[in-house]
């Protein structure tokens, strides 16, 4: 047999090692590789010296989906090895995998993701064997920590066992008979001489079977191409080992990273001796006490663990054990995050957290100069430096000036497709927002050039590449309204007005369909925006728009009448949507094809009805207080807060109408609804006013500070006293502090009226 398959746990300096000494005793004529065959045609830009990380980043778009995937090497990734000493030995080095844009891959967002859900019973019981908590620290007992003497037939034990146990997919089948096409080729090629062959050991049985079972084709396999009308491409990115880790989300190989490097470089015994006294240096650094004794301890702990559990040399999880036995006397809340896999999860304790970062560690590749970029990150560069927008620091806008909203658009677009270093600090916050300036905080990031080589599967330029994210993200969207809004918003910000008439027609079609009331007024809230302010965002007057509007306010109106329930807490949402619906009746009737007496119509009968909750009863009076205006068609506004005294209901009905008629309250003056509140509130017990407190003060939130002193002194003025009205706004005792004298008040009148000293009590 010339072919020797070498069957890989991706990530693993022992199985790199193997691959190594494989490659340096048999000297073979072929290197065949587990990836992507689509790029064998570029080995020489994968080897041309990059700082490791790197990764070959893959994307494909066609009429029915689009995938991006990723295949990250490090220095002691098995098939890295491969191709480097492959190479360095004169052999011929080739990807045999599929490309990543095949169906077979349509579910991974990672080439080299182990398939251990398929084995996890052999696996399971292997756990129980050992008495280890997991896969990770299996590996380790089983094959990290081992001599290299042995490994080869170790490896192969292994994976027999688990393969023997699962059944693969239909995608690794098609995966597994294309590689088996290259093996065929390979040897036959090779006319005698060696054919390394190295792949995930999962694998590695089947393509044992399945090698020699046909007559193998002249010459090399075939490369599948894409389908017509498809697009794509692969380009390498770099890569880091926080992107690579599993404590950090990477759900492929092996978590620790940093500690794996140490192990490549030096050994397991080094790599632990090193990596404890950089835990012990961050905590530290965070002002952590370690003393000289808690090292020596972790230490001692370590070695005691690593002869405890029979191992030649310290493994991950006897390194972090001891670490936590020596650092850390808290009890723990959480288990111990290297007990399974997955995140880190929040709240851990933060000696816990030092470990995984020390063991996750900061190493980021880089790209050798002249390394092929897409197009995108080219026009990238240029449309920044040609807008003043490539260095650092804050930068404001002004959205009415051509030059400034140019540079908008271009920060939005970067914003859209996720590019670090750009973070908008503030501006305008929706359809509706009045704000017409921004200010972008502008910031080096090292992400930067992985993010606009990943964002390159858009498309070309920047423009294109945002217009196709916010295309996907309609996709995405499907009927939810909301999500519907935001892209729209956001195609505004971008300039692509080629997707608003879209978006726009998405959401009419919505509409009919909605049950969430909040849902429309957000999106009402928004195209109402954006009809209106058409000299920013360039989207004034559209007839789409306007038909949506039309739709939401009578999806609203309809909705509200329906609602009934008893008193509840003001649902928030359910008013801001009646507030939309106000602004459309009063900025755009033209395009409502409602006149105002129906609208008032529905908010009166809205306003009586007592099944209706409190807060939609109130906003629907303070809807036709703010559309009557000085027409006197609303109702009295004295007697509907009387209607509302209740304390149960009256917070709840004053948030709806403040909601909807804040202007028209203050402009009452004294001796309108606040007058007539201020006598209400007066008049309650103390059980009253605390029952009625919560929803009282929720309600005064929709006034600004500046109209909140005001009503303070109309307070002050009605009773006839002179003061700072902002003071009654401000305390400088706390709430604690309030509430404590309360109490003591309310204990020192109780004993006072008990004892006979107090004959008339206050009420």
């Amino acid at each position: 047999m010339t072919v020797t398959y070498v069957g890989v746990r991706h990530h693993s300096p022992a199985c790199a090692r193997l691959v190594r000494r494989t490659i340096a005793e048999l000297r073979p004529a072929h290197v065949l590789v587990e990836g992507p065959a689509d790029f064998n045609d570029r080995l020489d830009e994968l080897l041309l010296g990059h700082t490791l990380p790197v990764a070959i980043f893959s994307h494909h778009r066609d009429g029915e989906r689009r995938h991006a995937s990723w295949t990250p090497f490090c220095a002691y990734s098995p098939e890295w090895v491969a191709l480097t000493e492959g190479r360095a030995a004169g052999a011929e080095v080739r990807f045999i995998d599929l490309p990543a844009w095949h169906p077979a891959f349509a579910e991974r967002s990672n080439r080299y993701t182990d398939a251990e859900e398929r084995y996890a019973e052999a696996t399971g019981r292997l756990c129980r064997e050992f008495a280890v908590d997991n896969t990770d620290a299996l590996w380790d007992h089983l094959v990290e920590i081992q001599d290299d003497d042995g490994m080869a037939e170790r490896l192969a034990a292994y994976f027999d066992l688990v393969r023997g146990e699962s059944a693969a997919g239909e995608d690794d089948t098609a995966r597994e008979a294309y590689m088996a096409r290259w093996i065929e080729a390979a040897e036959a090629d090779a006319a005698g001489r060696p054919v390394v062959v190295v792949t995930g050991g999962f694998h590695r049985p089947a393509l044992r079977a399945l090698a020699g079972r046909t007559a193998p084709e002249k010459g090399w396999p075939e490369v599948p191409r894409p389908p017509d009308g498809a697009t794509g491409g692969s380009y390498l990115v770099p890569y880091s080992f926080k992107r690579l880790d599993a404590f950090t989300g990477y759900q492929s190989g092996m978590p620790s990273p940093e500690y794996y490097q140490r192990v490549w470089e030096d050994g397991p015994q080094a790599a632990a001796d090193a990596l404890t006294e950089t835990v012990v240096r961050s905590l530290r650094a965070r002002k952590q006490i370690v003393s000289t004794a808690d090292l020596i301890a972790a230490r001692t702990l370590t070695e005691g663990l690593t002869r405890l559990r029979g191992h030649r040399a310290p493994a991950r999880t006897d390194l972090l054990d001891g670490l936590v036995a020596a650092l850390v006397t808290d009890d723990l809340e959480q288990r111990l995050p290297w007990t399974g896999r997955g995140p880190l999860r929040s709240g851990a304790h933060p000696a816990v957290v030092a470990m995984v970062r020390a063991l996750s560690g900061d190493r980021v590749g880089r790209l050798a100069p002249g390394t092929p970029a897409p197009p995108l990150v080219h026009d990238v560069t240029a449309e920044l430096e040609r807008l003043g927008l490539d260095g650092a620091g804050h930068v404001t806008l002004d959205l009415t000036g051509e030059a400034d909203l140019t540079r908008s658009r271009t920060l939005h677009r970067l914003r859209v497709l996720d590019v670090p270093g750009f973070r908008r600090e503030s501006g305008p916050a929706g359809g509706a927002d009045p704000v017409l300036e921004e200010v972008w905080s502008l910031t080096p990031d090292g992400d930067r050039l992985p993010a606009l080589i990943e964002a390159g599967a858009y498309g070309a330029t920047l423009r294109e590449a945002a217009a196709a994210a916010l295309d996907g993200r309609i996709a995405a969207a499907g009927p939810d309204m909301r999500a519907l809004a935001a892209v729209l918003f956001d195609a505004a910000l971008c300039g692509s007005a080629d997707l608003s008439d879209r978006i726009a027609l998405a959401l009419r079609r919505g509409i009919a369909h909605a049950p969430d009331v909040g849902a429309l007024g957000h999106v009402l809230g928004t195209v109402l925006g954006l009809w209106r302010h058409d000299r920013v965002l360039g989207t004034a007057g559209s007839p789409l728009f306007g038909a949506v509007i039309d739709g939401c306010v009578r999806r609203v109106l309809w909705q509200v009448e329906g609602v009934r329930g008893g008193p509840a807490p003001a649902d928030l949402e359910r008013l801001r949507a009646l507030a939309a619906v106000r602004d459309a009746v009063l900025h755009a009737a033209e395009v409502i094809d409602l006149d105002r007496a129906a609208v008032l119509a529905t908010a009166a009968r809205v306003s009586a009805d007592t099944a209706a909750p409190p807060d939609l009863r109130g906003a629907a009076f303070g809807l036709c207080w703010s559309l009557a205006g000085a027409t006197g068609a609303a109702a009295d506004p004295e007697r509907a807060v009387r209607g509302a005294a209740s304390p149960g209901v009256l917070g709840d009905w004053l948030a709806g109408l403040f909601a909807l008629a804040r202007d028209e309250v203050i402009t009452a003056g004294n001796g309108s609804v606040l007058a007539v509140l201020d006598e209400l509130v007066g008049h309650l017990t103390e059980t009253d006013f605390l029952v009625a407190l919560p929803a009282l003060r929720q309600a005064f939130a929709f006034f600004p500070p500046r109209e909140r002193e005001t009503i303070a002194r109309g307070l002050l003025e009605r009773r006839g006293l002179r003061g700072s009205a902002r003071s009654l706004l401000r305390t400088a005792a706390s709430p604690e502090l309030l509430a404590a004298a309360a109490e003591l008040d309310l204990r020192a009148t109780t004993l006072l009226t008990t004892e006979g000293l107090l004959k008339d009590p206050p009420p």
